[in-house]
């Protein structure tokens, strides 16, 4: 059978030639082939992004946080291993007493968990318990207030637009991003009891959820959990992780309270472990904020944002200006504020993070007492903006980029709460997208008329699945 002559293109013919030919013809090839050859073969490379200097003033944010403890229980971040995730437990009797950091609750107290894992063995359903102990002689009673937990297969990490009205939760990036919108507007999901009461000495379950990966298109899941509890005396709290349990004929069931019990006091931390964090005093190198297992102090801050302390108005920028407040700052991550937002840590483990770098489940409460003092009326922007990482503004402002870096830094519901143009008192949940460096339309604008105030009322519960810092942009626009 005679091959039929096929007919390509010279520019085909040269590099199958190039290719098989040898280093000598490949560089005859480059002398003498036609230039536009090799201009056709190069790859244009992509252009440098467009830095944007946004040179209004950044300011610390008023307030601080409170001292309500939260136990943070977030190292490791992606779990192989059955094991102890946190204790706070006293290390007496205890097996490997350095996994028990001995730290009772009392009160308000928050409790937030996130952890993934990836290809377990067998592709068995991880557990996640958390297991709470009364070590008093009466009964202890602990109120959920708010609860929360989503799987990430309930809640993935999906593309959105940087603005999307979200009244009912059903915008969302991560399961860190929806359980902190149900703690936001004050829910406790039905599968968490109102009250837990403990007898003297004994322990009780408070969370006993499953982290599937089998029948999957990826064996990848993890959970978080966000919840606001209050104690009537003290108890002792631990984040644990177990595979499931076999039933006699084979099929899953969940742990039970003497299986979590035995592994609190024989177990060991569970691995792998995240890398260690750099040191505070650490003034070279790599900075490695490391993730958080311990007791932190803070989980709300509150703010008043007016011209200075003591005042009562924030009277709004000249036309064309604006004044920003920075957000959910951290060591490196300043913004030319000199002020680190992250709650310090009461009790952590040694390989783990020396503050709460991203105040993950911190809520912010932003008071904006709007003030126009002019003789006409005027238009306010206010936007909460990624820009670029910096600790001291090395160009005289916030930095942004066209086009943005591709990562999303921040996913979550924001709340506003203001007298609309109409006189109507307004609340709106938006979900935020944004990628670092993104330069962004308003969130809301605001009408202010001549003279007028305008009370705004900015809330956030901060969502683990976002990275600071950020800020809070007040802008009026010109006319």
């Amino acid at each position: 059978m005679i091959p039929k002559k096929i007919n390509l293109p010279p520019i085909v013919y040269l590099l199958v030639l190039a290719l098989v030919g040898g280093g000598g013809y490949w560089l005859f090839l480059k002398k003498s082939a036609p230039s536009f050859v090799f201009a056709q073969m190069t790859p244009t490379p992509k252009p440098s992004p467009q830095i944007i200097v946004q040179p209004q003033p950044v300011r610390a944010l008023p307030g601080q946080l409170d001292t309500v403890p939260m136990f943070n229980s977030n190292s490791p971040e992606w779990v192989k291993t059955e094991g102890i995730l946190l204790s706070t437990f006293p290390p007496t009797g205890k097996a490997v007493p350095a996994a028990h950091l001995n730290f009772p609750f009392q009160g308000r107290f928050d409790l937030f968990v996130h952890h993934q894992t990836h290809t377990p063995k067998d592709l068995q359903t991880f557990y996640l318990g958390v297991i709470l102990h009364n070590p008093g002689s009466q009964p202890v009673t602990v109120d959920v207030l708010q609860a929360a937990t989503y799987l990430t297969q309930e809640a993935p990490y999906i593309t959105l637009p940087p603005y999307v009205e979200n009244p009912q939760n059903t915008a969302y990036a991560g399961p860190g991003d929806r359980a902190v919108h149900d703690v936001l507007q004050g829910k406790r999901q039905a599968d968490f009891p109102a009250q837990v009461v403990i007898p003297p000495g004994q322990s009780r379950m408070l969370l006993n959820h499953p982290t599937p990966v089998r029948n999957l298109e990826k064996p990848i899941n993890g959970r978080s959990v966000l919840m606001r509890l209050s104690s009537s005396s003290k108890v002792y709290a631990a984040s644990l992780t177990m595979f499931a349990k076999k039933n006699p004929d084979g099929s899953d069931r969940a742990p039970n309270l003497e299986e979590w019990q035995a592994l609190l006091d024989k177990g060991a931390l569970a691995g792998p472990r995240d890398k260690s964090p750099s040191p505070p005093e650490a003034t070279s190198g790599q900075l490695i904020y490391g993730r958080v297992a311990g007791v932190q102090q803070g989980s709300k801050w509150q703010a008043q944002l007016v011209d200075r302390s003591g005042a009562r108005d924030f009277t709004i920028p000249q036309p064309g200006q604006a004044i920003s407040y920075a957000l959910d700052t951290l060591r490196a991550g300043r913004l030319g504020t000199d002020q680190v937002q992250t709650a310090r840590m009461l009790v952590r483990y040694p390989d783990t993070a020396y503050e709460a770098h991203g105040n993950y489940g911190v809520e912010y409460n932003l008071s904006l007492p709007l003030y126009n003092p002019t003789n006409k009326p005027q238009t306010v922007a206010l936007t909460i903006e990624t820009p670029l990482k910096e600790d001291r503004l090395s160009k005289g402002g916030l930095l942004f980029q066209k086009p943005p870096r591709d990562f999303p830094f921040f996913r979550g519901t924001v709340r506003l709460r203001y007298t609309n143009d109409q006189g109507q008192e307004k609340t709106r949940y938006v979900h935020l997208w944004h990628r670092t460096g993104q330069v962004l339309e308003p969130m809301e604008k605001l009408l202010m008329p001549p003279g007028s105030r305008k009370a705004v009322q900015v809330d956030f519960i901060y969502p683990p699945d976002s990275t600071p810092p950020h800020v809070l942009t007040v802008k009026t626009q010109t006319p």
